[in-house]
């Protein structure tokens, strides 16, 4: 589709009932598209978590319907009323209100202001950074804390959980490339040569992570944690990690609920740190991509991703829900 076209192909979400929700790909007019400066021809998106959850009318995401889903996209610039991009340039746009109540990128085109938008560093093509999409930035951003408190490859095993969803497996590829040791941890161990492959030293079930959470206190392990799933997780993996260790928390696929009590802070120093990347600042967000783009940027990228139309995405939006997805999805919007 030419990126002057008027008109365009997008999966839009309609609420029927109190609570019933219907998805159909249909033509919509730019002229529909919300206020913005930036105009966006979408050429790759990706399916998260979120976007299921949005598709599916989840009021924690998305209240406003008719809504077209998608936290994610990748594409070239129609036109920008700021001036901060010209017409042509390639571009990447995640968080921020993209796919939650602002029309995301499940559709040919989007609006959007243009602060929201990143240009696509070298080392980056479109369908690579939409592999990535918010999954591989949220996996960069906790990546980046371990980093910044001063974690090192020789201080010990880093933990990963629910190694083989999105942000995850993105988690194991990076900081395997970065040197560390990683020891990922899965329900899903069948999947353990897919880890593996991505660096992972150790395959590990989630119950190995669990063992032994009711006490106070489990043995030093980690020197470092990537947290995906939260609950009883998380609170195990917080009192393993040893003195001064960081765990970062960005996933509730596990529970919202943290039973936790304080001995790990104040006996062993810990530091659990909130990873958040929907309001990252601009400056931290070019930096993140440029690691994404050149020393972490996974090698087994191309690999770790499942490429399918914009027609075929109900058949994983039910896949991701049921925690059935491994690795990543791009969408593609040609």
């Amino acid at each position: 589709m030419d990126s002057s076209a008027t008109h365009f192909k997008a999966l839009v979400v309609e609420k029927s009932g109190d609570k019933q929700f219907t998805r159909e790909i249909r033509e919509r007019s730019i002229n529909d598209l919300p206020p913005g400066d930036l105009t966006i021809r979408v050429r790759y998106s990706s399916l998260n978590y979120k976007d299921a959850l949005s598709a599916t009318g989840h009021p924690g995401v998305t209240r406003q319907f008719p809504h077209t889903p998608g936290i994610d996209a990748a594409g070239e610039v129609v036109s920008c009323d700021s001036g901060r991009f010209a017409p042509g340039d390639q571009v990447i746009v995640t968080g921020y209100d993209l796919g939650m109540e602002t029309d995301g990128g499940f559709g040919q085109f989007i609006r959007i202001p243009s602060e929201w938008a990143v240009r696509l560093p070298a080392g980056l093509n479109r369908r690579e950074s939409m592999a990535l999409g918010t999954a591989g930035f949220t996996a960069a951003l906790s990546v980046l804390k371990l980093e910044q408190f001063g974690v090192k490859p020789e201080d010990g095993d880093i933990l990963v959980t629910g190694a083989t969803g999105g942000v995850g497996s993105i988690a194991v590829a990076i900081l395997s490339r970065a040197g560390y040791r990683v020891v990922a941890a899965t329900g899903k161990i069948a999947d353990a040569a897919f880890l593996q492959n991505l660096g992972a030293a150790e395959v590990i079930p989630r119950e190995q992570v669990t063992a032994g959470v009711e006490r106070p206190m489990l043995k030093e392990r980690w020197a470092g944690v990537v947290d995906v799933v939260g609950g009883e997780t998380l609170a195990a993996a917080v009192k393993a990690t040893r003195y001064g260790g960081i765990v970062t928390c960005c996933g509730l696929v596990g529970s919202t609920d943290l039973p936790l009590n304080i001995y790990p802070f104040i006996l062993r120093g810990v530091s659990l740190v909130g990873i958040d990347s929907v309001q990252c600042p601009a400056n931290t967000r070019l930096k993140v991509w440029e690691r994404l783009a050149g020393d972490w940027k996974p090698t087994q990228l191309e690999g770790m991703a499942t490429e399918v139309p914009l027609e075929g995405i109900e058949e994983k939006i039910q896949a991701i829900l049921l925690g059935k997805i491994r690795g990543r999805v791009v969408v593609t919007l040609p």
